[in-house]
């Protein structure tokens, strides 16, 4: 292992580190360098598991046994081993376990070779901004089988360590990719033969029991921003509107919530 000591905070080494929290800074950071958080060992291990290589590792000595096999694969990445109170210092946050690692971001897959492996069911996440929920709709996705998940233009990202960490690390489970144009990439679903059904309270919308007793083969399930929902032009191109029955005057759910009903109601049989 390349350990390597370090007690500066402004260790020019530290940098992928720096104000985890600072959203704002951390995307223009990691799309520059091409590189991702991974909070906590078992995020850390699931990342290494899916194939993704590290920049690097930022440990407290606590963990430098447990993860001794995960670090073994990549001799010649740098393990920064620090103090719990320094890792605060550069993140700017108590660093739960005291466990980083960097890891470098992947191409994103085209859409139409996804779309190759047939997925039956599909979510799309349409302008989800809060990371928390991105990363507990990937979440559900994987224990529903959801084949492949796509997030709109300005859906949050799904690499970010908050969506990784409500995740448990699941994003590296479920193929995804951004869209690059958005609605119009549902013309190539339902070119595909998909059903886009949209979560959505409309007139005409249908029930959720209505759509999962339907079973259709392909089906693309979206899911609107927090608060406001899909945008009409959206809701336009969709094939159905779909609505989850509620009870006691309620009239919706978090959308990450909706989307785990949602999955449940609409798996295949």
């Amino acid at each position: 292992m390349n350990l390597v000591q370090v007690a500066d905070p402004a260790d020019h080494r530290l940098a992928d580190y720096v104000q985890l929290r600072e959203v704002n800074l951390r995307r223009l950071l990691e799309e520059e360098h091409g590189l991702f958080i991974a909070e906590g060992d078992k995020v850390i291990r699931r990342a290494a598991d899916a194939g993704f290589e590290p920049r690097s590792f930022l440990l407290a000595p606590r963990w430098l046994d447990s993860l001794q096999d995960v670090l073994e694969k990549w001799p010649d990445k740098p393990v920064y081993v620090v103090s719990e109170e320094l890792a605060e210092q550069v993140t700017g946050f108590h660093v739960h376990r005291g466990a980083l690692a960097s890891y470098k971001r992947r191409a994103a897959q085209p859409l139409g070779e996804l779309l190759e492996q047939a997925p039956s069911r599909i979510a799309i996440f349409d302008d989800i901004v809060d990371h928390t929920n991105v990363g507990a709709g990937f979440r559900a996705a994987a224990a529903m089988g959801v084949g492949l998940v796509l997030v709109t233009p300005t859906c949050a990202d799904p690499l970010y360590r908050r969506s990784i960490k409500v995740s448990m690390g699941t994003v590296f489970q479920v193929p995804w990719t951004r869209l690059e144009t958005w609605p119009g990439a549902l013309d190539v679903l339902q070119e595909h033969g998909y059903v886009a059904a949209a979560m959505a309270l409309a007139d005409d919308s249908i029930t959720l029991d209505d759509l999962a007793d339907r079973d259709d083969a392909k089906l693309a399930l979206i899911f609107g921003t927090e608060g406001h929902g899909l945008k009409p032009h959206v809701l336009e191109k969709a094939d159905l509107t779909v609505r989850i029955p509620m009870a006691d005057g309620v009239d919706s759910l978090n959308v990450a919530s909706s989307a785990a009903v949602a999955f449940y109601a609409t798996r295949r049989r």
